[in-house]
């Protein structure tokens, strides 16, 4: 997912305790309190931008909770400084770390807290399961396994997966062959960020050995075999780590199916968030808010800790209804979008999860 480049916080409501010296924070001022959740986001640095935009989102859902539970601390965008925030939200006696934004910074805070709490990552880095991570970043799994059960419910049978061999692509591609046989599709590999339509192996040479769909997994992949794709009667499928496709991109993927948020649940959040703070939200953004929203209703149910996020009917979020696996992978109701005209319309909303 991209960066959030949004207007910093301009005021902080006095019942959020927001600081970049976290350490200034002792157990016993913070037993006064009762604060239940610490927010790791970089309010300093390189993506300091970034940080307070999510900032600001945790202060629209904290608002909507109660007013004395979350504390926010400064990672500067670092692994040494989220491993410092941590600590230090860890002295301050909080059941439940929200962030950080990282997946280098979430190894760091995962090493700091030694399973003592949970940690919810903004990362979609699934590398951080095996450590004991929640992900609640939109991951290449939840937008593949969106996208395909549409397409399979559309007749698809064969689809084809290619895309650049980054970390995205290769969960992207992980995650295809692991969705298709539930879904009865046939998942042919292609070479990285193949621009050309490439017959599956061993077939015939025929128009019949051609794939239904060909899921890539880059925006400039995704454009540039558009036009073969289109020319062979082949359903293009997106599977991209960002959502806000260029113009010209659009204008090239005419007819592309792709798995997103519910357009209309962000789009009431993105208003909202625009009329308080003079700044649209992006979707990191968007995350901050749903993990404070899933701390309320996690306390509602009695609690915050790992049981508590692992309960059986999931959370009600922004990004999607969300439910927590065992492993910390998140399953997440996502909405299908098809470019029409060169922008994205909703042929299919989010399921209630």
């Amino acid at each position: 997912m991209r960066m959030d480049r949004r207007l910093l916080l301009q005021s902080v409501p006095s019942f959020l305790i927001a600081s970049s010296v976290p350490s200034l924070w002792t157990p016993a001022q913070a037993a006064k309190v009762a604060f239940v959740a610490a927010l790791l986001v970089p309010k300093t640095g390189q993506h300091a931008a970034l940080g307070r935009s999510m900032e600001r989102a945790a202060l629209m859902a904290q608002a909507e909770t109660d007013k004395k539970s979350l504390l926010v601390f400064d990672t500067g965008g670092t692994a040494a400084g989220a491993a410092a925030a941590a600590r230090a939200a860890r002295k301050a006696g909080v059941a439940v770390i929200l962030g950080p934004v990282f997946a280098a910074e979430t190894v760091a805070v995962l090493t700091a807290v030694a399973g003592a709490i949970p940690v919810i990552s903004f990362s979609n880095d699934a590398a951080l399961l095996e450590r004991g991570a929640f992900l609640l970043g939109i991951t290449a799994r939840q937008v593949v396994t969106g996208v395909l059960t549409y397409a399979a419910r559309r007749g698809v049978m064969r689809v084809a997966v290619s895309g650049p061999g980054d970390d995205w692509g290769k969960q992207a591609r992980t995650a295809a062959l692991a969705i298709a046989p539930g879904l009865g599709l046939t998942v042919t590999q292609l070479p990285d960020d193949a621009r050309d339509i490439v017959l599956p192996v061993g077939a015939s040479g025929s128009a019949d050995g051609l794939p239904d769909a060909l899921l890539m997994t880059s925006a400039g992949s995704l454009a540039a075999i558009a036009p073969a794709a289109a020319a062979q009667g082949i359903q293009l499928l997106a599977a991209t780590p960002a959502l806000d496709f260029a113009p010209e991109i659009l204008g090239r993927i005419e007819g592309a199916w792709v798995a997103a948020p519910e357009p209309a649940r962000v789009a009431g959040f993105a208003r909202q968030f625009e009329d308080r703070n003079g700044s649209a939200p992006g979707t990191i953004t968007v995350l901050a808010y749903d993990a404070v929203r899933i701390v309320g209703q996690a306390r509602v149910s009695g609690g915050v800790d790992r049981s508590a996020l692992l309960v059986q009917g999931g959370f009600k979020g922004i990004s999607g209804d969300i439910r927590f696996r065992d492993d910390g992978s998140a399953a997440r109701t996502m909405a299908i979008l098809a470019v029409v005209g060169g922008a994205l319309r909703t042929v299919a909303p989010a399921p209630t999860a």
